[in-house]
Parts: structure tokens; sequence; C-alpha cells
């Protein structure tokens, strides 16, 4: 098939609805007539004047065969010239940010990468800051998020799937892994799942979440995410593989198993025995924010008789002449925390600092003095809301186990808490991600694990991949057994 140049040109216009951004130039080129076609808000207009008008002008030797394959070869400098057989595919391309090149006569459409990359520098993610370490963080760009990873990894080792992912969008999706590493299987499951997704965008790589997760009605986080270069890099070294969206500064991670949410990159950066009291100190975190508002409700109903008689005489007189009961209390105090979280993470940011006065200051300090809710109970909210934030990825999964604990509390007391606690922690042990147990190394206890659990030993003695993760155990070794 041939493409006239004219013909083509309208043809193309018409399917993007004669759009006001759609350029085109007409040139000549000896004796055939070329059309220049591209977007121009995506189109880098100094490179596609060096790389195609101004080589296609100033070319003066008189081509002697075919002229899309002098121009190919000899004409256009970009370092990046692609061949369409069809009109359909040029046009694909085009919306990308190339430009396409009809030469009137030819059997094939050349396009031109010259696109113009608009996006925010390299930064410190805000969810990742760290003490020592690295701090350059991924950006809205899939192509910068790749060359960040390449900077790191210099490996014919490392594979890099893209595929178009969105029926309007066409998001660019990529999937990247250590071929000697990763579970071939655990691959070729994450790229079957993608395939099959049918929707009109994908605009962030959380929308991909849902068609991942093994378990997509669960409340609990099933699939890693980090901002990082340098954890993602970590993370695909042990087995697990990347996927990056373009547009979106977040890429997830698959398998996902609980500890790596307790474990931070500054930890890799830090003595090993203050490593591990950290990490200890977060699952107390974690456990207090979920489970002290519960306690301190079901102390109060059912159980005072069990605390220390100067403690329970100074609950006592703090919590007298409140009109409320225990449970109403912590739970009014639990739903105005959300409310004061929700309307300081959304308001401009020159009110943020007049919001968290306002909420811990007038309000908090005015409804205890107002006789509303007692001094502990304030507290006690106060230092569960807190060390929500140890984990600020799980945050608002620990949220609703928090409103649940207050409720089990105030229904069947110490009891119910802890048959809450044997439910949660048996519902956790059940789930698989991905051919990974989500509370290994420590639910099943994995013994060459624990060099990375709750305690880290010291680099040079992980000398095996975690056997939590799946991953191509053949090439197990992380470095050589007699590095000392």
């Amino acid at each position: 098939m041939k493409f006239n140049a004219v013909e083509t040109q309208k043809n193309i216009e018409t399917k993007l609805h004669n759009s006001s951004d759609v350029k085109s130039r007409t040139v000549q080129f000896f004796e055939k007539t070329i059309v220049l076609m591209y977007i121009a808000d995506i189109t880098d207009n100094v490179l596609f004047n060096q790389t195609i008008i101004a080589p296609i002008i100033s070319y003066n030797v008189e081509p002697q065969g075919d002229i899309v394959s002098e121009l190919e070869s000899k004409v256009l400098t970009n370092h990046e010239v692609v061949e369409y057989s069809s009109e359909q595919e040029a046009l694909d391309d085009m919306l990308s940010g190339k430009t396409i090149v009809i030469v009137d006569g030819a059997e094939k459409i050349l396009g031109i990468d010259v696109e113009k990359i608009t996006t925010r520098p390299v930064m410190e993610p805000p969810t990742s800051v760290v003490v020592k370490g690295p701090r350059e963080g991924f950006t809205e760009s899939i192509k910068y998020n790749l060359a960040l990873i390449r900077k790191r990894v210099r490996t014919d080792d490392l594979v890099v799937n893209i595929m178009d992912i969105g029926e309007l969008t066409k998001t660019q999706v990529g999937i990247v892994y250590f071929d000697s590493v990763a579970d071939k299987a655990i691959v070729k499951d994450i790229e079957k799942k993608l395939k099959k997704i049918q929707i009109d965008g994908v605009l962030d790589a959380h929308y991909l979440i849902s068609y991942l997760q093994r378990n997509p009605k669960s409340m609990f986080k099933q699939i890693g995410d980090v901002e990082k270069p340098d954890i993602l890099v970590g993370k695909m070294l042990e087995g697990r593989i990347g996927i990056l969206v373009d547009g979106s500064p977040i890429v997830l991670t698959v398998p996902f198993v609980l500890i790596e949410d307790l474990q931070n990159s500054d930890d890799y950066y830090s003595q090993p025995i203050r490593v591990g009291f950290i990490r200890v100190l977060r699952l107390l975190g974690v456990i207090l924010a979920v489970v002290l508002p519960g306690v301190y409700v079901a102390l109060e109903i059912y159980h005072y008789k069990i605390l220390p008689t100067e403690f329970l005489v100074t609950i006592r007189n703090t919590t007298q002449g409140i009109p409320f009961s225990p449970f109403v209390e912590v739970f009014f105090l639990v739903v105005l925390f959300e409310i004061l979280y929700e309307a300081n993470l959304r308001m401009p940011q020159y009110f943020g600092m007049a919001m968290s006065i306002v909420g811990a200051l007038i309000l908090g300090e005015t409804t205890v003095n107002a006789g509303l809710v007692s001094p502990p109970a304030v507290m006690i909210v106060a230092l569960s809301g807190i060390t929500f934030y140890i984990i600020p990825s799980q945050a608002a999964q620990f949220s609703l186990l928090r409103l649940a604990a207050v409720v089990i509390g105030a229904c069947l007391g110490l009891y119910g808490m802890l048959i809450f606690c044997v439910f949660i922690l048996s519902y956790l042990s059940s789930f698989d991600s991905y051919k990974s147990a989500y509370l290994a190394p420590t639910a099943p206890y994995i013994e060459s694990d624990q060099q990375d659990n709750f305690k880290r030993d010291l680099i040079k003695n992980m000398k095996k991949r975690p056997r939590s993760i799946a991953n191509n155990r053949h090439n197990d070794d992380r470095r050589s057994e007699d590095e000392n």
C-alpha cells in the first residue's frame, strides 16, 4: 500500500476531530512532497527543527533509491526513527509525542521521537524521608523512573517490559525485574492480569491494585508500593517484581509481606542494634494504635477493678461529671480526630498550621474544660492517632481496625479484645501474596530470614535471598561465601 501524503494528512486530522493542537508542515524533498504531522503541546520544537526540518531542507544530494530509506539512513539525525506500515500505527505514536513523516507515494510512514518531557525535578519523596542514604525519588515520568533504575543497575539481567493499558489514555505500564532472580511464574501471572485489564484510563499506579490483588475485597494492603529507586532495586534483588505507571511516582511491588512496612530505608544505613530497637518500637506503636482505645473503654466499663488503686482514683476523679459513657466519649474523640486529619490534609498549605492549632488547642482544650470529655480519653486517642503514622501506608486500615476495637471493647470487654486480636492474626495468617505468606517470616517461622525481620544482621552476613519471597533460588547466593 502506497500512502498519498495529502489524503493521509486529512484522514489523520479527521480522526483527531481537527483538533487545534494538531499541526502539520509540508516540505519539498527534491520532487517529492513530505508532510510532517505532530501534536504541538507535547513536541519539543528545538528537536523538531534540529533533527527533522533542518536536515531535510539542507540535504542537497539527490536520492538514487527509496526516499524513505534515504531519509532514515542519511538525512534524519534523530536518535530514534521507526517505520509504520499502517496509518493507525503512526497515529498512535503521534499521540505519544512522535512526529510522523509521510512521503507521498511511499509504502512506509516514519515516526521520529521528539517528545517534550515535562515533569518535576527528581527530589526526596515526602513519605520516604531519610536521615542518611540516597534522596532521589521517582517522578511522574516513566522514562525518568526507568533511567533512575538503570543508573543503579548496570547489568543485562534487568528486564523491562512495557505495555499500553487504557482504551482512551493508552498509559504506559512497565514491568521490571531481574531475570535470574524473579519467579517466572509470578511474572507471567502479572503480565496476564495486566493484559486482561479493560478500562478507559489508568491515571495512577493505584488504579492497577484491585486488578492485581488476590483478595480484592479485603481491607488489608496486599501490594507493596515504593517511591525511591534504591528501595525498589533492593526489593527486586530479593525477587520482587516492580510495576511502573507513566504519570505516577509510585511503583508497585509484588509479592508483598507485612514486615516490609515495619522496615525503612534508614534501617540499612544505621547500626543493627539500633535498627532492632526501632523495629520493635514500630511494632509496639502499631499495636497501641489499634487496641489502646478499645482496651481503655473495656477497662473503664468492665474491668476497672484490675487497675491499681491510685491509678483508678486518678481516672475516676478526671472522669467524674462527664455526661457520656466511656464508649461514646472515646468514639466521639476518634471520629473528631479523623475529621481534623482529613480537614488538615486537604486544607490549603497556608492554613494547615492554623488548622492544627485550632484542632489541638482550641477544640481539645475547650472540650475538656466544658466537661464533655475527660483528659485521659483525649490522651489515649491522641496517642493512638499519632502512632498510626509510624507506618503511614497502613494508616487507613489501622484506623478502621481501631474503630472496630472500640466497639468490641465496649460490648465484650477484654475477652472480646482478645478474640478480636486472635481473629485478626488468624485471618492474616491465611493470606497468600503471590506464593508468599503474609506474615512471613514470623508465621510461618523461617529461620534463615530472621536476619532481616525484627532485627537486622550485618549486610555481609546476609548471603542468601529471603525464602519468605518467592524467587528463583537456583541463583541464591547474594555474594561469594568466602567474603568476610
